[in-house]
């Protein structure tokens, strides 16, 4: 049998020797990269103008957007901190690193967690984003973590020793979880997921109050339907169901395109599109979607670090009265994980983006593929548009059920970390989880300061004009 790929770049490991051995050299990692190590943060003297590795990121993006996208980061650190991915892996970089690579969500702040159907609709708490998902040290995804908790938390008005205790039992949740899944035979640790109920009999242990507010998030998101996604976004027209126009967050594409572009597109250049989108499919999936045919299409915003890339919806219609779906296209580009790690093995970003999301997520969409576009020389991934997806605002969470969310998300992560990497050596380098957490939480509130210095940095950036951002929208 083949061997499968090395999973520290710091031991010859090999995920196919014995457990126990891979714990072990786990746990011999402390004596190079000390627990106590992950505590440690100070920008260095040159550290990059957080500035300038944000809007190194505007190029090739949809200009006359970028004002929404500064917009929605300036409204608070929290949102600061979601926009700026790009900056904090280039912090992380100049961190202590154990050298045990799971696959990584690249962007694991707490916003970034959520509730969506799987194929048997049926709900299910995951991460659920991927823009910048690529191989690398576990730890990147987790000190992300509990720094936008920390953020979060400060913005929800709890004290420094509640954030403290936060942080702590995320790292412990984290560590328990990650100990567990090293234990379980291969199959579970797949089949493991997050149900719904079981999220629901967290909060019960929570709070009346935390159990009413989730249970008010499931039933909202079974609500997103396909039927309601086509009734709030399309109305009929001449017979002909219509995306509606709503600038600068939704706009069809006859509006966007003059007469000579759109008849410059021509039939055989959308079925390229169209067949190199169902070729990243399984047949099946192939076979479904050849039931439906494209009618109208809109540019949609959404998002906050994201706006600016281009992201499309597609209403496709079956054979029968009000018989369609809504299909997302959203560019992908590099990650901005790879300029610090081995660039992505796929032959596409978008291909990164759904094979990355697949291995890390417990379900996932069954319409998730890619395509190149040969009209833009762009890669976009596909997807289902808000079918019966949900998030949690976070800001309406008391101290008590916030610290619940934060342990769910915390979970998820060591999930998803299993699948894609070696958990018994992260669980022997953990080991009882006291030392990390301390230091977690050291680097959390650090790196939560920092985060209040760079949204201060954006503030005077857009005061003095070098930024500009439209609030509000």
């Amino acid at each position: 049998m083949g061997k499968d790929i090395v999973i520290s770049d710091k031991n010859d490991s090999n995920i196919e020797e014995p457990r126990s051995v891979r714990r072990q050299r786990g746990k011999d990692l402390r004596k190079e990269v000390p627990r106590s190590s992950h505590g440690e943060w100070a920008p260095a003297a040159d550290r990059p103008d957080p500035i300038d590795i944000l809007q190194a990121q505007d190029e090739g993006r949809v200009q006359r957007l970028l004002p929404i996208k500064y917009g929605r980061m300036v409204a608070s650190p929290f949102a600061f901190l979601r926009g700026s991915a790009a900056v904090m892996a280039a912090d992380l970089a100049q961190t202590p690193s154990t050298g045990i690579h799971v696959q990584l969500c690249g962007d694991a702040h707490i916003s970034n967690f959520g509730v969506f159907a799987t194929p048997e609709r049926q709900l299910v708490f995951d991460v659920n984003d991927f823009d910048e998902t690529l191989p690398g040290p576990w730890e990147w995804d987790f000190k992300r973590l509990v720094a936008s908790a920390i953020v979060a938390g400060y913005e929800n008005g709890f004290s420094n020793k509640r954030c403290r205790r936060i942080a702590i039992a995320a790292a412990e949740k984290y560590g328990a979880a990650i100990n567990d899944l090293a234990e379980m035979p291969t199959l579970e640790v797949w089949y493991f997921h997050v149900d719904a109920e079981s999220v629901l009999m967290a909060f019960e242990r929570s709070s009346k109050r935390g159990l009413k507010q989730m249970q008010q998030m499931f039933n909202k998101a079974q609500g997103k339907t396909q039927e309601q996604t086509l009734a709030k976004l399309t109305r009929i027209e001449d017979g002909q169901r219509r995306i509606i126009s709503d600038p600068p967050l939704l706009v069809p594409l006859r509006e966007l395109l003059s007469a000579e572009q759109q008849d410059a597109i021509t039939e055989e250049q959308l079925l390229a599109i169209w067949e190199d989108y169902l070729a990243s499919l399984p047949a099946d999936r192939r076979h479904l979607l050849r039931r439906f045919h494209l009618t109208n299409a809109a540019l949609r915003v959404g998002g906050v670090g994201s706006v600016g890339t281009r992201c499309f919806i597609f209403i496709m219609e079956g054979g029968a009265k009000d018989d369609a779906i809504i299909l997302q296209l959203k560019e992908a580009g590099t990650s901005v994980l790879e300029q610090f790690w081995p660039t992505s093995a796929y032959k596409s970003p978008a291909q990164r983006v759904v094979e990355g999301q697949k291995l890390m997520q417990a379900s996932s969409d069954i319409f998730l593929g890619w395509h190149e576009s040969q009209l833009t020389n762009r890669y976009f991934y596909w997807r289902q548009l808000k079918d019966m997806k949900g998030s949690m605002d976070v800001s309406l969470l008391d101290k008590r059920d916030f610290e619940t969310y934060v342990r769910l998300c915390a979970v998820c992560l060591a999930r998803a970390h299993a699948r894609g990497g070696d958990a018994a050596a992260i669980a022997g380098y953990i080991g009882g989880g006291g030392p990390l957490g301390e230091a977690m939480a050291d680097f959390g509130f650090a790196y939560a300061d920092q985060t209040l210095q760079d949204h201060q940095a954006l503030q005077d950036a857009i005061a003095s004009g070098r930024v500009v951002a439209e609030t509000g929208i």
